[in-house]
């Protein structure tokens, strides 16, 4: 980190200041500066990253940020109907397939869970409609984004309360940090830390961002 800035930003070679996690590696700055935290209601790209997410689980973001697309074919672009349609043939085929973590738990967690997902927007209409009904308050929230703040959150009370509510229903690899992991990238949160050149930008998007009806 750069010595004349507050713990948990850095400076990159384009003079933009950034949260520390993203390393200064250019695809990690560009995923940083372009999706994490910016809000979603992609209905794909939220099941998307919760089963990611899932895979990440004892490994590094940015391991599975660069096998995202071998993971986008392996599995249908993350089309939900299609994931839950998977055969034994299909999970195989993944087990098989290096380009991805080729985890047989996480694999069969994953079509598990888009039959699960299937189950949740015959109930809310979208996934979408879901996982916002448990965007937190302002209450819930810190009054300091920093890093000290930060890395004292690997959970939340929303995380616990949806990965406990998504277990009941029978989704797997959702527990509360992996769950809060997906709310700060699909931007039900805004964990850039103060002083991030993003922050404000995102802080603006959710300002007019019309989320979706809650059921």
């Amino acid at each position: 980190m750069d010595e004349t800035l507050p713990a948990g930003l850095m400076r990159g070679a384009d003079g933009r200041i950034r949260c520390w996690w993203q390393q200064g590696l250019d695809d990690y700055a560009r995923y940083h500066d372009a999706e994490w935290g910016r809000p979603v209601t992609d209905d794909t790209r939220l099941f998307e990253k919760i089963c990611l997410e899932g895979f990440q689980s004892g490994l590094s973001w940015l391991t599975i940020l660069r096998k995202r697309e071998n993971f986008r074919a392996a599995f249908a672009g993350f089309d939900i109907d299609r994931v839950a349609a998977f055969t034994e043939a299909n999970i195989e085929r993944c087990v098989a397939d290096a380009g991805i973590v080729r985890h047989r738990g996480k694999i069969v967690s994953t079509v598990n869970n888009a039959r699960r997902a299937q189950e949740l927007r015959a109930e809310f209409g979208t996934l979408a409609a879901y996982f916002w009904a448990h965007e937190p308050g302002p209450a819930d929230r810190p009054l300091v984004c920093d890093h000290a703040t930060l890395s004292r959150m690997a959970t939340s009370p929303a995380s616990l309360a949806i990965s406990k509510d998504l277990k009941k229903r029978g989704w797997t690899f959702v527990g509360p940090t992996t769950v809060y992991a997906f709310l700060q990238a699909m931007g039900l949160v805004n964990d850039h830390v103060e002083g991030c050149s993003v922050r404000q930008e995102v802080e603006a998007i959710r300002a007019s961002f019309v989320r979706p009806a809650r059921p």
